[in-house]
């Protein structure tokens, strides 16, 4: 699996843990100060494990002595009733900091089980699932890691790395034309300049304007078909909107390069997962 930077893991990590403690936890309190136990996690149904990094950086950050042996990694797919792990150590902080480190798993794991569902409907194809920055905020690293667990790809990252001319962009610039141009003297050369275009006339603009990417936007399968003749090979082609898991088996067979969504990091439904105590 990819690795993300561990100082953003550790701050993600430092955030959700001061947004839950804040001056303590009050209920932990109650358990003998020095109670040792042992308590395993559980999926509670099929799903893609993602997040195993920040899971275990909440109790790194509680108690350095606390142990965690892990039986599956990032990217294995999980059973229902499956025993992911096994965590030792202090009894308080293991549940103090239960919660926070639940949160992290049952999101990315949620995320990587989502791509892959999408992953799945495309088959043997040669086009490439990308996600979008419709992420959580605080979270696009995490997500984007997450997305490449469950088998698909990363678009850009954030508005720094790459250039994406959208509708309202082309509006304020006033036309395609002007705006790749735009784009063309003002950014570096090894970046592509990528236009989002919703009709066929945008199309032949945007070729015309030497657009290295389209992004056909919200078109049915007709105009996907005619836009896909008009470029005859030119430029990469993108397909977004309206992107539904029983359509990607189609769209899987049409003559493009990328599909992008943004359901798999914002439409997340949290896997289940439980942390057991041992008696």
């Amino acid at each position: 699996m990819p690795s993300i930077p561990y100082a953003i893991i550790q701050s993600q990590v430092a955030q959700a843990l001061a947004e839950d403690i804040a001056c303590g936890d009050l209920t932990a309190g109650l358990i003998p100060e020095n109670n040792h136990s042992t308590a395993h996690l559980i999926s509670r149904e099929t799903a893609i494990l993602c997040g195993i990094d920040w899971f275990t950086e909440v109790f790194q950050q509680l108690d350095k002595n606390i142990e965690i042996n892990w039986y599956c990694h990032d990217g294995d797919s999980l059973e229902n009733n499956q025993k992911v792990c096994s965590i030792s150590g202090n009894a308080r902080q293991i549940l103090t900091g239960e919660r926070s480190a639940m949160n992290f798993l049952q999101t990315l794991s949620g995320t990587a089980t989502s791509t892959q569902q999408y992953v799945r409907q495309l088959g043997n194809t040669s086009v490439k699932l990308l996600d979008t920055r419709k992420t959580i905020p605080g979270l696009r690293e995490a997500q984007k890691y997450a997305v490449k667990c469950g088998g698909a790809y990363n678009h850009r990252h954030g508005l720094f790395d790459g250039v994406l001319i959208k509708e309202n962009h082309i509006m304020a610039a006033g036309s395609i034309t002007h705006a790749v141009a735009n784009a063309r003297n003002s950014i570096p050369h090894t970046l592509k300049i990528e236009v989002e275009v919703e009709t066929l006339e945008e199309v032949t603009e945007a070729l015309n304007a030497g657009a290295d990417i389209l992004l056909l936007d919200n078109m049915d399968n007709t105009q996907l078909e005619q836009a896909i003749e008009l470029n005859h090979g030119r430029t990469l082609l993108e397909v977004s909107g309206n992107i539904t898991m029983q359509r990607l088996k189609e769209l899987g067979q049409l003559s493009i390069d990328f599909i992008s969504t943004g359901a798999i990091t914002k439409h997340v439904k949290a896997i289940d997962f439980s942390l057991r105590f041992e008696k």
